[in-house]
Formats: structure tokens, sequence, C-alpha cells
């Protein structure tokens, strides 16, 4: 990743050599590329806002869906199994679509672009984090559950306390993954409007005629973001190790 990372410039001045190539409309010297620039990361604050707010709902919604499907009792496995097959088998960008023109019909509440995505989103999400919660929890020794038992803990203070924390550290690499992930699909937003880093650059290419260049920055935007966010969860696992320790 490192090589490509240091590679990516030179490949992109080189080929900015070739007349099949027009940089000037991303071209920071020039005021013209500057604006553009500008233009195209203004919708940064959107995507990353939209994303960290569906993660969150989604983490809460994929816990609360986790839970039932442990119970010993087969009809809350089966609200489990249900939830999570029906969510899991619709494209992330239909749910966009369906929630954005479709719910507003079935509840008579109008949702604005942003909440109608981070809801799509949230959903989507939901039932693969009800997954990752449920294994994670699942991995957790019979030994914990009859700890927490002995000294009279009763069901929420033992997940509270004793369950979940341990969950928590095991299934974070699988977290930060699902906020990657969020990143990317929020992207998919941008077919109802929302103004994030693709609609801007959509908006841009329809102005520019350029979506060779405006496309190759729209990829970088995405890539620091990601490597921003792999670090971030990389530097959290290591304090959640270092404070187990």
């Amino acid at each position: 990743m490192k090589r490509i990372i240091v590679l990516l410039p030179l490949f992109l001045l080189l080929a900015g050599c070739s007349g099949n190539w027009g940089w000037y409309v991303v071209d920071p010297s020039t005021t013209n590329g500057a604006n553009n620039l500008r233009f195209m990361m203004s919708g940064a604050y959107n995507t990353v806002l939209m994303s960290l707010t569906a993660i969150l709902i989604s983490i809460t919604v994929g816990l609360l869906v986790a839970l039932p499907g442990l119970s010993k009792k087969k009809r809350w496995r089966a609200v489990n199994r249900t939830y999570v097959e029906i969510v899991r088998a619709v494209p992330i960008l239909v749910l966009i679509l369906w929630v954005y023109y479709g719910l507003p019909q079935l509840s008579g509440i109008t949702l604005n672009v942003f909440w109608a995505g981070v809801l799509a989103l949230a959903l989507s999400d939901s039932a693969f984090q009800a997954e990752i919660f449920r294994a994670g929890i699942q991995s957790i020794g019979k030994g914990q559950y009859e700890a927490a038992q002995s000294i009279s803990l009763n069901y929420r203070d033992m997940m509270r306390f004793v369950i979940l924390p341990q969950a928590i550290r095991r299934i974070l690499p699988a977290l930060g993954n699902q906020l990657v992930y969020m990143l990317k699909m929020s992207s998919l937003v941008s077919v109802i409007g929302m103004q994030e880093l693709t609609r801007k650059a959509n908006e841009l290419v329809v102005s520019e005629y350029r979506p060779l260049e405006i496309y190759t920055i729209l990829v970088l935007e995405y890539l620091v973001l990601i490597l921003i966010v792999s670090a971030g969860v990389r530097w959290l696992e290591r304090r959640m190790n270092s404070s187990e320790a």
C-alpha cells in the first residue's frame, strides 16, 4: 500500500505530460483549478458526517438485533434471522431509493436527502453489525458468564460490564471495516441529490467535461479518508489491547 501511494503521484505527473490529459481543471496553481478543488472537497463534510451518523445508528440497531439471536427461545432467534436475511437481501442502492421515494408515501413523513441517506445506510449496515455482534458475544467463554452470575449480576449488567467490553475488543477490526464500507457506500446517496464527494465530482464533470482527471481526484479523496479511518481504528485497537494488558 505504501509503495502504491508513493508511486501514484509520479504516475499522475507522467500521465499529465500526455495531450489527452487535462490536469489544468484541478491544478491548484491556477484560480480555476483551485476553485474546482475546493468545490470537490466541500463535499467531504457531508460524506464524513453522514457516514459517522449512519454507523452509530447501525451499531445501536445491530446490537439490539443481535441480542434476540443469542436467546435460547426459537421465536426470538427467528426474529433475528428474519431481520438479518431480509435487510441483507436488499441492495443498498435500492434501499436508498425506497427510503427516499417510497417511505414518505407509506408513513407520510418527508425526509430530506441527508436523513434519507443516513436511514438507508444505517438499515443496510445494521444487519451486518448484528452478525458481527452476535459472533463477538458468542466468542466469549462460558466462564465469563458463570463468573458474572456468581456475583449476582443481572443480564443487563452482565452484558454491560463483563461480556460487551470483551466482545467489542474482539470485533473492533470488523467494526472498522464497516466504517470503511460506510464511507464508500455513502457515494451512492448522490443518486438522490446528496451534496457529498461523489455528487460534487459529478457536477464538476458536467461543467468541465474532464471525467478522467476529476474522478482521479475523487479516488484520492476517498483513499485519504479511508487511510485516516484505518489508522484511527488501528490506534484504538492498540489502546484497548494495552489497557487489557
